[in-house]
């Protein structure tokens, strides 16, 4: 009879529970691999299509008229300007105490003497020549009575005589010299009298003293450069702007049409928020050689800022480079967009009442430094997309920040 309980028996039992319990664990391990699997939500297939719409912000469009904020950007020069000189020579003997560099002068304020002395002198001769000359005159016209009666005696020859003749015999030829040497030296003496009057040099206009060369006893003749003088009335800013910005800018006629108004600022040195005011006078009729752009001419009042009302506002220094934002004429019926939403090939991003991206071409009036001005391709109302978007396709689909939840 055999023994169960022989070693080789014990280990045969002892694998067959280890296979056993195996076999359960991988049983239940499927078992819950199964219940988790059966358990999962399923995905709502209703979400997917607004969980891959592009997101965007949008802003509306408005068409209307708009007016233009064109930049135009050049130095500053005098609207008057002037080298003095002396209309005759001679010695500088007074100059006025204001005739100094950065000084303001009235018109018909005296700036210098020039010795006067020989010119009075000469005026005094040229008026001995012209009461001479009249005493001559005075003294023909008396001889021409004289021979008138002679001649009126002599019927016979004045009948007989040739019209030549009688004018020798009446001194007529005398007469007509006499008269014109009286008007030569009445002619001498007028200008001898403008020679003692440009003695004194005054100020031709309102003005300010920029340079000075004379002082006294300077000795100075015509065409002699003396000083430079600049009004102070008006200064012109000589601004440079696009071709195509020309026809929106109205200019200054001898009709009494006013130019376009315009900002001026030195953003470099005048205080945050400080302006000064001018208008378009007129056009330049060259191009800029530097920059092949139009010149247009800004006339400044009071550039000094001398005037009561303006005597907070900035002066304008000659040569400074400043900035004229100019008001252009206005753009009807047309949608004002910024020009970063102006994209590529003159298009823009529209996203529709189904929510989808359309891509519009559109046409544009003009262009200034901030803005786009839409004729053609917008209507009014649509939602313009101001988002910057990576991948762009026609009907893509896109969402509102929020919409639809």
């Amino acid at each position: 009879m055999a023994d169960d309980s022989s070693p080789e028996n014990e280990h045969t039992g002892s694998l067959g529970v280890t296979i056993l319990v195996c076999l359960l664990l991988v049983l239940a391990t499927g078992g819950v691999g199964w219940w988790i699997y059966q358990s999962q939500p399923e995905a709502q297939r209703s979400n997917q299509t607004r969980e891959t719409a592009m997101l965007v912000e949008v802003t509306t469009a408005q068409r209307g008229n708009f007016q233009p904020q064109i930049v135009a950007l050049g130095p500053v020069r005098p609207a008057r300007e002037i080298q003095l000189s002396p209309r005759i020579a001679g010695e500088v003997i007074s100059r006025s105490p204001s005739f100094n560099p950065g000084e303001f002068l009235a018109k018909g304020d005296r700036l210098l003497e020039i010795d006067p002395a020989d010119f009075r002198n000469a005026l005094q001769q040229r008026e001995s020549e012209r009461d001479q000359a009249k005493a001559e005159l005075q003294l023909e016209m008396g001889r021409q009575r004289i021979a008138a009666s002679d001649l009126e005696l002599l019927k016979e020859l004045e009948e007989s005589a040739t019209e030549t003749s009688r004018d020798l015999v009446l001194r007529k030829p005398q007469l007509e010299t006499a008269k014109a040497r009286l008007a030569s030296t009445e002619a001498a003496v007028e200008q001898a009298q403008l020679d003692l009057e440009r003695t004194a040099i005054t100020a031709p206009f309102k003005l300010q003293v920029l340079e000075r060369t004379v002082d006294v006893g300077s000795q100075v003749a015509p065409g002699d450069n003396l000083a430079r003088l600049v009004g102070i009335e008006t200064y012109w800013l000589i601004a440079t702007v696009p071709l195509d910005a020309l026809s929106w800018i109205d200019f200054a006629d001898r009709s009494g049409k006013e130019g376009s108004s315009v900002e001026i600022r030195n953003r470099s040195s005048w205080p945050a928020g400080t302006s000064r005011v001018g208008q378009v006078k007129g056009l330049v009729g060259t191009l800029s050689e530097q920059t092949r752009l139009a010149r247009i001419v800004v006339a400044v009042e009071d550039p000094l800022a001398l005037e009561a009302e303006n005597k907070e506002k900035p002066p304008l220094l000659l040569g400074s480079i400043l900035q004229g934002t100019i008001t252009g004429r206005k753009i009807r019926d047309v949608v004002r967009l910024n020009r970063s939403l102006l994209r590529e090939g003159n298009s823009v991003w529209i996203m529709d009442e189904d929510d989808l991206l359309h891509i519009a071409k559109v046409e544009v009036t003009f262009r200034d430094a901030r803005y786009a001005y839409v004729s053609v391709g917008i209507n009014d109302g649509d939602r313009l997309i101001t988002t910057n978007l990576a991948t762009v396709s026609e009907e893509a689909p896109l969402r509102l920040e929020g919409g639809g939840e």
